[in-house]
């Protein structure tokens, strides 16, 4: 399994508190990860599963696969985590801890380089950038997790320095984020694509297809190699499959994993598992009959056949999930002693049943094609694994187009799913915080709430990773998530296509894969 970026091949402490400035072969690929070096030319092809009508790359609005593969191409961030799961250097060419306490940062920002637009990045575009976020009212998720920050000053033209409420170690793996990427001071016309990308946005029909050409100003050596890349929303996973195998494309997102072996095995095309953090969610709306009560959220857990999700949902291509985010490559990982893995369980759902006044459950779990490869399977396997348990499950579908802004957050219980992130307290900031845009279960407990705050400034990491534990519990014992296993992405590829070291943190190579491959 790869390594996280916080994991024991991740960037130490030290790394994450000093960046060194990297020279322009420093921001190639890995020499002895590749065959060969980079090349220029020819049209890519990527088909994806994950866009909508309702698309936008207003970085305070980004979901979806499409989005993701968008703004790898058009934009880039002030850092980046690589395929060896390693903070590097990218609009920002080194940053450093002001103060020992780790709470002021200064980022020194590469020069010479230039938006598609032709104007030269500096302080203010970095500033204008986060202020998207950090505005009253905005609707970023990341709104939260940047909440710490309480000043963005200039040092000169091409430096900034970031001023934050309490300590935080790992405040810059955060900007390695694909929804930090920076945009021009003022520019809020954001489907047009401006950035500093190696693709420039020339077509976008949201929800079916883009068009965008290389960048011949790029600053980024050996990166952005294809001349064009065209960009498709295939969501059938049989016309995806289709379409690679029969050449119509160059490679694809969300591979089938029930016929994935196959795939593989046929002459031309290579498949490419990303073992990272992704997982699938059951949200639970905690401000919602009939989930406000824990005992009703503990009985669908228990009712939840994990196993039989992970081998005829996942095929094998992932691992089982504890109700709680953290991936078992993180060092802040729960482990099984710590944290004893849910079991299907029935009898313990009816007792949880009964202890909330219920001698059986009727409810709606809302799902889509558009949430998950393989979600509306899922949802049935769910469905039947609970009548066990004195549950009765209505599956409802919903179309894939508009499931983000019209079910997601909306319903009661639907089917999701998380990309992960490389930090504990990441993740639970995003999502788990009482105040977190992205709280999709609309939870809220004070003892979380406050151990996170704690944890987060804590710079003795055995005193940090206790706090991380005690959370894990109680999300998974109290919490409005139902997690139960966690995915490989999967991509396939034709075997013309040449990258190193994948990264793991998103799909499609940490949504670079445009950026970063290249063919043969």
């Amino acid at each position: 399994m790869n390594k996280s970026p916080l994991g024991a091949s991740g960037p130490t402490r030290r790394d994450v508190l000093a960046g060194a400035a990297a020279t322009a072969a420093g921001l190639l690929l890995p020499a002895m990860a590749r065959a060969q070096e980079p090349k220029r030319g020819g049209r890519l092809r990527l088909a994806v599963s994950g866009g909508s009508s309702t698309d936008s790359l207003d970085p305070t609005a980004i979901t979806g696969a499409m989005v993701g593969a968008l703004i790898g191409q058009a934009r880039n961030g002030l850092l980046e985590i690589d395929g060896s799961g390693q903070l590097q250097p990218e609009l920002a060419e080194a940053w450093e801890a002001v103060r020992p306490a780790a709470d002021r940062w200064r980022l020194k920002l590469r020069k010479g380089v230039e938006f598609h637009s032709g104007k030269t990045l500096d302080a203010d575009d970095i500033i204008y950038s986060f202020g998207l976020h950090l505005r009253k009212g905005s609707p970023s998720a990341l709104n939260s997790v940047l909440s710490g920050i309480t000043e963005i000053a200039k040092d000169g033209q091409d430096a900034v320095v970031i001023s934050l409420s309490s300590g935080n170690a790992d405040f810059p793996v955060l900007l390695s984020d694909p929804r930090l990427q920076i945009v021009q001071n003022g520019d809020a016309e954001f489907d047009k694509g401006n950035g500093t990308g190696g693709y420039i946005l020339q077509e976008w029909r949201h929800g079916v297809r883009s068009i965008a050409k290389r960048n011949p100003n790029y600053w980024k050596a050996g990166h952005g190699n294809f001349d064009e890349v065209e960009t498709l929303v295939i969501e059938d996973i049989n016309a995806r499959t289709s379409a690679l195998r029969t050449g119509d494309i160059d490679v694809m997102n969300a591979v089938d994993r029930s016929t994935a072996s196959l795939l593989g095995a046929v002459g031309g095309i290579e498949l490419v598992v990303q073992n990272g953090y992704k997982h699938y969610t059951l949200p639970m709306r905690c401000d919602t009959a009939p989930f406000k009560d824990n005992n009703v959220r503990e009985a669908i857990k228990y009712a939840m056949d994990r196993q039989l999700l992970l081998d005829r949902v996942l095929y094998g291509f992932g691992y089982l999930g504890n109700d709680h985010p953290i991936p078992n490559s993180l060092r802040d990982f729960a482990t099984p002693t710590e944290l004893p893995q849910r079991a299907y369980d029935p009898d313990k759902a009816k007792f949880h049943l009964k202890q909330a006044g219920l001698g059986s459950l009727k409810v709606q779990l809302n799902t889509s094609e558009g949430a998950f490869t393989g979600a509306v399977d899922a949802a049935v396997l769910v469905q039947e694994s609970a009548r066990a348990a004195g549950i009765e499950i209505e599956v409802v579908r919903q179309p894939s187009d508009g499931y983000w802004s019209n079910v997601w957050r909306v319903k009661p219980w639907v089917m999701s799913y998380w990309s992960g992130r490389p930090t504990a307290d990441w993740i639970f900031t995003e999502g788990y915080l009482s105040t977190a845009s992205y709280n999709d279960a609309f939870w809220a407990n004070e003892r979380f709430d406050k151990l996170l705050l704690q944890a987060r400034a804590e710079l003795d990491q055995a005193k940090r990773r206790e706090m991380y534990v005690e959370m894990q519990r109680i999300v998974s014992g109290n919490g409005g998530q139902c997690i139960p296993v966690f995915a490989a992405d999967i991509l396939a590829k034709t075997d013309k296509l040449a990258h190193g070291p994948v990264a793991v943190n998103w799909d499609m190579d940490g949504y670079k894969l445009a950026d970063r491959w290249w063919f043969a």
